[in-house]
């Protein structure tokens, strides 16, 4: 049982706080910090405490570095699906909503996949559906709205509503979007026919 099922407020450790707030942009601090989780995965509740602390300016360093540890290893976020699909909705930084939906389009695919390691529940199912399209119709940027539109492609194969939906905003947006988005819709409005 993690410390989120319990359901208590706890304190992270200074130092792994410290080290969280100085991972910098520059892909070796992240990468560095990357092989920091790998190598204690008992860690990983403290990276995600801190990437949902929305307060905190710097609460996107945690999750540059989940990115990459789920790109890796995505098992490692089976124990913790209820802590993260609750919370999607609380990400309002650009810098967090990237990597957090890129995320949630890896475990989707995980989860549709039939040696998938990740088995997404209903609810998490639901609650990321609801996130992906809040980043696409909000004010993400072109990155977020594109793992936003395969994530729902994909969870649309299983829930008949969300083609459509999908479709609908798709192409309402396209003539307003970048080139980009365009790469991005045009493989979307092509599956969705």
């Amino acid at each position: 049982m993690t410390f989120f099922q319990i359901g208590y407020i706890y304190e992270m450790d200074a130092a792994l706080r410290d080290r969280i707030k100085n991972v910098t942009a520059a892909r070796k601090s992240r990468d560095e910090n990357k092989e920091f989780v790998l190598a204690h995965p008992d860690t990983i509740p403290d990276w995600l405490a801190f990437a949902f602390e929305t307060d905190d300016r710097d609460s996107h360093l945690a999750c540059w570095v989940l990115e990459l540890v789920a790109n890796e290893r995505l098992e490692l976020f089976a124990p913790h699906l209820d802590f993260i699909c609750p919370r999607l909705h609380m990400l309002n930084d650009e810098s967090a909503i990237r990597p957090l939906a890129k995320i949630c389009l890896l475990l989707v695919v995980s989860n549709f996949k039939k040696t998938g390691k990740i088995l997404l529940s209903n609810d998490n199912l639901k609650l990321i559906t609801e996130a992906c399209f809040d980043w696409l119709i909000g004010d993400a940027k072109v990155a977020s709205k594109v793992h936003a539109m395969r994530t729902l492609y994909l969870i649309g194969n299983q829930i008949d509503w969300i083609h459509p939906e999908l479709r609908m905003i798709v192409e309402k947006e396209y003539p307003h979007q970048s080139a980009a988005y365009k790469v991005g819709a045009r493989e979307i409005l092509g599956k969705t026919k």
